[in-house]
Parts: structure tokens; C-alpha cells; sequence
């Protein structure tokens, strides 16, 4: 039996760095879940179910891959999706406090379960989705940062 790790994140919208990881993560994992989580809290441009399926358009592409959403502890979705791993992105040093204290509050809550990290390809190591975002809405182009039909639908929503 294979390992399976959840790749969890808001993804609001998914960049070509989410990608980045899930395509070098399905290389290394028998599967992988990518785990949108509704995250009321930091009000997401878009809902869930818009995530959940800019997504699917995103990582289609990945046989190994699948996609789901959850809301309230990761721990649980890690346990209902029968996971072994949790899979975390390390862009910058600044994001290794908060993950490892993540990462740490994780393992008292279930200790069979693993996290591992990370990083990004050089090239994608500066982008979050915050940024892509913040560019935006400011009337940069993001075009390089999102797949094409994300891009169209960032654009979309920023119009309205």
C-alpha cells in the first residue's frame, strides 16, 4: 500500500506555485488530495465551490490527484480521507514558524500522522495567492502567476 498525503490550502485563487507543488507531490505520493478548506474566516474572493473547481481545471492534469473540500479541522479531513502525510509548502523562512507550530499542533492531535514540507521551484518561491490578489486589484497583470482559464476568471470577478 501506497502512502497518501493531503495537500491542504484555501487556494483562493490556485497559482501556478500551488501547481508547482501537487505535480511534484503526485511524483512522490501513491496519491494525493488536495484539500480546499472553506476558510469563512479569511472571507476568500471565491467561494468554495468556485475554488473546488478552478482546481479541477488546474490540476487535471495529474492522474494521481483528486480534489476535496472541508471545513473545520484539517486533522479530520486528514483522517476521513485515511492520509497518511500532510503535505505543506515552504516558500520563505518567515512561513516556517507558523508551519511548524501547525505542524506541531497536528501531531498532538493525531501522532500517527506526518507532515512533511516542501518547497517551491525558484521561480515560484516569492508567489501567494494574497499577492496574485493584491496585484490584481491594483490593475497589474497576473497572466504568469495562473493557468489561463484561473487568469480569465480572477480578471472576471475583479471586474464586476
Amino acid at each position: 500500500m501506497g502512502t497518501k498525503a493531503i495537500y491542504p490550502g484555501t487556494f483562493d485563487p490556485i497559482t501556478k506555485g500551488h501547481i508547482d507543488l501537487a505535480e511534484r507531490a503526485g511524483a512522490q505520493f501513491e496519491e494525493v488530495v488536495v484539500a480546499i478548506a472553506a476558510s469563512p474566516s479569511k472571507q476568500p474572493m471565491f467561494s468554495l465551490e468556485e475554488r473546488l473547481d478552478m482546481a479541477s481545471i488546474a490540476l487535471q492534469h495529474i492522474g494521481n490527484v483528486t480534489i476535496t473540500g472541508f471545513q473545520g479541522l484539517l486533522i479530520d479531513c486528514v483522517r476521513k480521507a485515511d492520509a497518511q502525510v500532510v503535505l505543506r509548502g515552504l516558500r520563505a523562512v518567515s512561513d516556517f514558524e507558523y508551519e511548524f507550530q501547525l505542524a506541531a499542533m497536528n501531531r498532538r492531535l493525531d501522532p500517527t500522522i506526518e507532515t512533511m514540507f516542501l518547497t517551491p521551484s525558484e521561480k515560484y518561491t516569492f508567489l501567494s495567492a494574497s499577492m496574485v490578489k493584491e496585484i490584481a486589484t491594483h490593475g497589474g497583470d497576473v497572466s504568469q502567476f495562473l493557468h489561463p482559464e484561473i487568469n480569465e476568471r480572477l480578471m472576471n470577478r475583479l471586474s464586476v
